[in-house]
Formats: structure tokens, sequence, C-alpha cells
């Protein structure tokens, strides 16, 4: 991997640029460490009241009532964002989307349940559970690498 480096007074932003034949982990881990510098903390909402929510204390996002809510160990919280910029947002490394309505943070994940249907039960150290969506179900795998088996 090489690296360039180009300072100059002259330029008004800074830009990232990353050349690769391929989107391969260390790509993936620059542009997810990238990001996590980009997201300090989102603001959350319970009441009246504006909360400051750190990335890593958040269990899973999900949507309730066309809102998108942050669990915590502390309750529930309204964010502003979407669930698919939350998606752009957060490192890949720590967060991966377990439905259409729901983003884990992988850190926070117990256990999981497989049932009849191919789906997955998911369950959280804070007790709570969610499943995964079948469409879901092969990126998780591949992402705790639960599958293990070698294919020939």
């Amino acid at each position: 991997m090489k690296l360039v480096l180009n300072i100059d007074r002259t330029f008004t932003d800074t830009k990232i640029t990353i050349e690769s034949p391929e989107l391969d982990k260390n790509v993936q881990d620059i542009i997810d460490f990238i990001h996590k510098t980009d997201i300090e903390f989102l603001v959350g909402k319970r009441g009246e009241m504006q909360h400051i929510l750190k990335p890593e204390e958040i269990h899973y996002f999900h949507t309730e009532k066309e809102q998108v809510m942050a669990v915590t160990k502390n309750g529930s919280f309204t964010l502003k964002e979407k669930l698919y910029e939350l998606e752009a947002l957060l490192p890949s490394n720590e967060f991966i989307r377990l439905s259409k309505s729901v983003i884990a943070n992988l850190h926070e994940l117990s256990r999981f349940e497989a049932s009849f249907n191919g789906t997955l039960c998911v369950y959280f150290k804070s007790g709570a559970k969610e499943y995964v969506s079948r469409t879901y179900v092969p990126m998780i795998k591949e992402v705790l690498k639960l599958n293990r088996r070698k294919v020939e």
C-alpha cells in the first residue's frame, strides 16, 4: 500500500482519495476510521431534553412509528437521522444492519438463535432481542465468521 500526502497552502479543503483495485478489509478499515472521526456523538431527544449519545454506548438503532430510536442502557432516545444515514456514518466494523428497521452495535451482541424460517434472533447483552431478516443473515455470518467451513 502506498501513501501519498500533498500539503499545499493553496488548498481550501481537505480531500481524501483512495485508489484501489478492490474494496478489501484494509480499504474498509481506512474508510471506517475516516467516518469515525466524523461522528463523535449523536444527539438524542427524550421528552423535552436533548442528550449527547456516544456511538459506542448505543446498543442498537430501530424504527418505531416512523422515527429512529437509539437504545442505550439509559433508555431510548429519538434521533433526527434516518437509518440509512446512520449506516453510512457509523463504522461498519462496529455497527451492522440486522433488518430494514434495525442497526446493531456488534459489541453489544450476546448470542444468536436460529429459527425454522431461516431468520436469526439476536440477543443483546442488555437482554433485548431483535430479529435478523433472511436478506441480512449471510452478511452477518460473514462479519461474525460464523460460516467457518471451507468450500472446496
